[in-house]
């Protein structure tokens, strides 16, 4: 019987841990604002991306939501920036931190607008240019902050292990790159980008 006791125990334990570490969060208000920002500022009203750079960096946090479906429909690693120019940054690889300046190699928050498609000399040689919209992100083209992949970011979740760190680019995996690239070029409007923490 304490045996019985001690496994149930275990169980409800385990089960519950995994519960937690497996919860999505909800971006209702966050896919509702993005909707209405994308209908006053002629973009594109079929889907959005959505970077959440609170989540642990070894997980999913860049999402493709669709605004039709109401629904993620795909999500993927990405890189966040090392934020360490200025001064030393010691968390750097668990948690991002973000600045507009030049050459901060931090990432930026806020909208942006995902802009011409171009050549780039990493990954799949397909880059995006980022367009800051916001206060907080108004250098991400002086500082040629831009969508781009990497062949040092797994296609797949590497938790409790880390993504490499960028100079401030939200770069994602060759493969994800490849179906991002295949979504923007169907697209006639330019897409929103929204980073948040």
């Amino acid at each position: 019987m304490r045996h019985f006791f001690l496994l149930s125990l275990l169980c409800f334990i385990c089960c519950n841990n995994t519960k937690i570490e497996t919860a999505t969060k909800e971006y209702a208000s966050k896919n509702e604002e993005a909707l209405n920002y994308c209908k006053k500022h002629q973009l594109n009203e079929g889907y959005y991306f959505l970077i959440d750079m609170s989540i642990h960096p070894g997980k999913n946090r860049f999402f493709v939501y669709d605004f039709k479906q109401k629904k993620i429909i795909d999500k993927n690693l990405v890189t966040h920036g090392s934020c360490d120019k200025f001064e030393d940054n010691p968390d750097q690889w668990e948690k991002a931190k973000f600045d507009n300046r030049k050459d901060s190699h931090c990432s930026m928050k806020g909208k942006f607008k995902i802009g011409e498609r171009a050549y780039s000399q990493w990954g799949i040689h397909i880059k995006y240019v980022l367009q800051g919209l916001e206060q907080s992100n108004a250098n991400a083209e002086d500082r040629v902050v831009v969508l781009h992949s990497w062949e040092a970011v797994s296609d797949k979740e590497v938790y409790p292990q880390v993504s490499p760190l960028s100079w401030g680019c939200p770069a994602v995996s060759n493969e994800f790159m490849t179906k991002l690239d295949a979504k923007l070029k169907a697209t006639k409007k330019p897409v929103l980008l929204w980073i948040i923490d």
